[in-house]
């Protein structure tokens, strides 16, 4: 079964309430096609145009209970109460979501990507993307990815 994502509020632009150069809130996703055997969801969003750090990690999101979206206008914080065990690492956000904001005048693609997994996976707070993908390796049931731009 493929997993697909969507993003009401983003197309193929981020509008500007989604980036550090507005309101930098978490947009809504969607899944349409989540497996049952999914548990937990994690969330990934990376610049995937940075000049210097291949797949840059902007936000990264883990334990959030399986559900066909994962709701927009997240806080920050390591742990997010609302949201059962789910919990929120380091990347250019600390703990929270840091939306496109590339430098002045530069246009670049970003790309969230979501992992349907079929357990919870227990990290420390300071943990980044690659940790994770260590610790989720032989529990990822399904991922998809959506890309789209911001700047210019």
């Amino acid at each position: 079964m493929d997993l697909t994502l969507s993003c009401p509020s983003i197309q193929e632009d981020f509008p500007l309430v989604h980036t550090g150069r507005g309101e930098d809130r978490s947009p809504a996703l969607h899944l349409d096609g989540l497996s049952p055997q999914a548990v937990t969801l994690a969330v990934t969003l990376e610049d995937i145009d940075h000049p210097l750090f291949r797949d840059f990690t902007h936000w990264l999101l883990w334990n959030v209970p399986a559900a066909p979206a994962v709701q927009g206008d997240l806080p920050a914080g390591r742990v997010l109460p609302a949201l059962g065990k789910a919990r929120q690492g380091w990347g250019y956000g600390f703990h929270r979501y840091a939306g496109p904001k590339p430098p002045k005048g530069q246009r670049h693609r970003y790309r969230f990507t979501v992992y349907a997994l079929d357990a919870a996976i227990e990290l420390g707070p300071w943990q980044t993307k690659a940790a994770f993908l260590r610790k989720a390796q032989g529990h990822i049931l399904q991922t998809a990815s959506l890309t789209a731009a911001f700047g210019g």
